[in-house]
């Protein structure tokens, strides 16, 4: 049963009354103190100790599609298969616990059976960005000390002559290679599995009897590097399976809230389907979508490039019941020319983060989606994905938060001076949790930086309401001083998302002799709508102060170009402004 409209008497308990029946001894959601690296917090105490626990349970979904690929289909059991043989080929390479492997490739099912192969096998899986340039991925390659690597064809093309600056790596595998002729290091993965369709007919076996704890290491996700170099946050098999408990506590909150019981799972009942239309080597796409999938029996959804047309034929195919990413994905299925001609009724959920979204998108959804709840959430690779949630009655009461912090984990506002502030203030979120990576990998400089006793400096300028909901003001780095006046750029962003014909807005500062530096916005329109430059100023000139107004606003035809993580490379778009 979904719902949108507020039910009478909302909420039946306070957000610290539905976490406290939650985590009550006994319950699910139980809490336990635990103690890593010097530091205590709360964790799940009945969650899977490692992934490999996780793992074995998704043999309840054995004959369920877990992947579909364009034609391929891929089972949990075939999946399974691939996994442990992957698992058992990188034992007998010489990779052992705690080395790291390399994983270089689109969304594609081998990334699957890569990332769970390391995860039985002890090694760290070390997803590494595929849109980045060879430079880049030699760089990551080096600084990890990757042993062993796994790439697409179109990613070996691209670093190959890299590889001999690798020291470390010993051994490459290659998924869909053309080439006849290949020499060492260089093999192909289709030498361990075979091609998609034939996992099914791999031998089943055990996983490698490697022993495992909670905070061992899982994977070094490295972080967006918007500024400097990347950074490989350090996650471990504890953080990713806490961010999983976090977001089904979050939806069982959210029963509790309106006054019902959480409904216990069926598994009878038809499986979820998912449109990934994010990367897998994103901590969104890994640890919010594809191991939560692992969990439930989902049906993981690829495409292989965002593209909204093929993003609706494919929800109204495969029967699609979740999407979403980042804001401008919804916006873009919910503001297609050709919309109604699709059957969307599938749809349950519609979820995003890793940007601000406007209120008046949350509207739109309610328009598109009768039946489906939305949602949003924050977080950041640091964090193992999701650390924040709104969902249902409560985001579309607070459209502006992207909700409370999780039942295991903490959030404060800090000022600069690192004193916590008072409900309503401004600050830097600071955030803990067994969720929060344990380090960036060989960079103890950098970690003493960002990781204090336990808490994570998040970088993000934010508020919070006296029962704990959370809005993200901006990017500390992000904030513009004009003339000595703050300005929040998501403040000015939503003003112009609320301009019916603004689909997709971005705010830059710009050099000034005197000020030091102006805004200026780069605006994205909606197919078949127009707005002017002189129209979005006044729109904006009327909601907030004059010296918040963009004094130039440039149009794009293209929506605004974004990192994997979903954030706005506002480097490029001063570029333009300028």
């Amino acid at each position: 049963m979904t719902h949108f409209a507020t039910p009478p008497g909302f909420p039946a308990m306070s957000i610290a009354q539905a976490h406290g029946a939650l985590t009550a001894p006994g319950q699910m959601f139980e809490l336990e103190e635990v103690h890593h690296q010097g530091v205590a917090f709360r964790a799940y105490k009945h969650a899977p100790p490692t992934l490999r626990e996780l793992f074995d349970f998704a043999q309840l979904h054995a004959s369920k599609t877990y992947l579909v690929h364009e034609e391929e289909r891929a089972s949990y059991d075939a999946h399974r298969r691939a996994a442990i043989a992957f698992a058992h080929r990188l034992v007998a390479d010489g990779v052992a616990k705690g080395d790291r492997v390399a994983i270089i490739m689109r969304n594609l099912p081998e990334w699957s059976a890569a990332f769970w192969g390391c995860a039985l096998a002890g090694a760290i899986a070390t997803p590494l960005n595929a849109w980045w340039t060879a430079g880049e991925l030699e760089y990551a390659l080096v600084d990890s000390g990757a042993k062993l690597a796994v790439l697409d064809a179109e990613r070996w093309e691209r670093v190959r002559e890299h590889l001999r600056a690798c020291p470390a790596l010993e051994k490459v595998y290659v998924s869909r290679l053309m080439e006849e002729a290949i020499d060492p290091p260089l093999r192909r993965w289709e030498e361990i599995t075979g091609p998609v369709s034939q996992w099914s007919a791999l031998p089943a076996q055990a996983w490698p009897d490697i022993p495992l704890a909670p905070d061992d290491p899982l994977a070094i996700f490295y972080t967006s590097g918007t500024t400097g170099k990347p950074k490989g946050a350090v996650l471990s098999h504890r953080g990713v399976i806490s961010n999983m408990f976090n977001t089904l506590a979050a939806q069982a909150r959210a029963y509790l809230r309106r006054g019902e019981t959480p409904p216990a799972p069926d598994p009878l009942a038809p499986p979820k389907a998912f449109l990934l239309s994010v990367p897998f080597f994103h901590a969104t796409g890994c640890f919010a979508v594809m191991t939560p999938a692992m969990l439930a029996g989902q049906k993981l959804v690829l495409i292989r490039k965002w593209d909204p047309d093929r993003a609706l034929e494919l929800i109204q195919e495969e029967r699609v019941t979740h999407f979403g990413g980042v804001p401008t994905i919804a916006w873009q299925i919910v503001e297609h020319p050709r919309f109604a001609e699709y059957d969307t009724s599938s749809v349950e959920v519609v979820s995003y983060g890793g940007a601000p979204a406007a209120p008046e998108l949350v509207k739109r959804l309610r328009e598109c989606f009768p039946k489906a709840q939305p949602g949003q959430g924050w977080g950041m690779t640091e964090t193992s994905a999701t650390a924040v949630s709104n969902f249902a009655e409560d985001y579309a009461l607070r459209p502006w938060s992207c909700g409370v912090s999780a039942p295991s984990g903490e959030a404060k506002i800090v000022a600069p001076d690192g004193q916590e502030l008072a409900r309503g203030a401004v600050g830097e979120l600071w955030y803990k949790g067994p969720i929060v990576a344990h380090g960036y990998w060989q960079k103890p400089q950098a970690s003493a930086e960002t990781f204090v006793e336990g808490w994570v400096k998040t970088g993000d300028l934010a508020s919070m309401d006296e029962e704990g909901f959370i809005r993200i003001v901006d990017r500390a780095k992000d904030m513009l001083i004009r003339g000595g006046e703050n300005i929040y750029c998501v403040e000015v962003e939503n003003a112009l998302y609320e301009h019916p014909a603004v689909m997709d807005a971005a705010l830059v500062g710009v050099p000034h002799l005197t000020l030091g530096e102006e805004p200026a916005a780069v605006v994205t329109l909606k197919p078949g709508t127009q707005a002017s430059e002189a129209e979005l100023r006044q729109w904006v000139a009327q909601r907030l102060a004059a010296y918040k107004v963009p004094v130039k606003v440039v149009f794009s035809k293209d929506t605004l170009p974004r990192n994997p993580q979903g954030k706005i490379l506002k480097r490029e778009l001063k570029a333009l402004v300028e």
